[in-house]
């Protein structure tokens, strides 16, 4: 009994000097509607980015997810609003929970060469075309809450000159 309670007051202690959870610095948005029609969405995003010479912005991801709703929170800023509306047509996927094999509208990753999600979110950037530009770095997004609001700004005005 000692030694449980002994390791009991070793475990405690040690997670009362364990670092808190860095906190989003994003505003975050419940966006993820699962009732969207997510191949009319895209569908449509992509004859707009080609009348309007631009791209398809898509966030594959859900509302259980914090680091998705941060990101789909950042996309809503002003700052964020005036570049997606001058660049990019923005479309929000739900994609449910694709790691546990509860995913939800994964064929439009498939429609752009992405065979598996391996979390959420993910940011795909397609050209008018529907050539995926991003393939390296669209599932490289489930930290997306920590990321730095200018840096994620800076990478989305990149993909304006391609």
């Amino acid at each position: 009994m000692r030694c449980i309670a002994a390791g009991l007051a070793l475990l405690l202690a040690a997670c009362s000097h364990a670092p808190a959870p860095q906190a989003s610095h994003h505003p975050e948005a419940r966006a993820y509607d699962a009732q969207l029609d997510a191949t009319a969405a895209v569908d449509s995003a992509l004859a707009r980015a080609g009348e309007r010479d631009t791209k398809v912005l898509l966030v594959m991801g859900a509302n259980w997810c914090h680091d998705s709703r941060a990101l789909a929170g950042l996309l809503q800023t002003p700052r964020f609003a005036e570049l997606i509306d001058e660049h990019f047509e923005l479309v929000i996927i739900n994609v449910g929970m694709p790691q546990t094999d509860d995913g939800h509208n994964l064929h439009i990753a498939r429609r752009f060469g992405l065979e598996a999600l391996p979390g959420t979110p993910n940011l795909l950037v397609i050209d008018s075309q529907g050539t995926l530009v991003n393939a390296e770095t669209a599932t490289t997004w489930r930290n997306a809450a920590s990321r730095d609001a200018d840096a994620i700004y800076a990478e989305l005005l990149g993909f304006t000159a391609i």
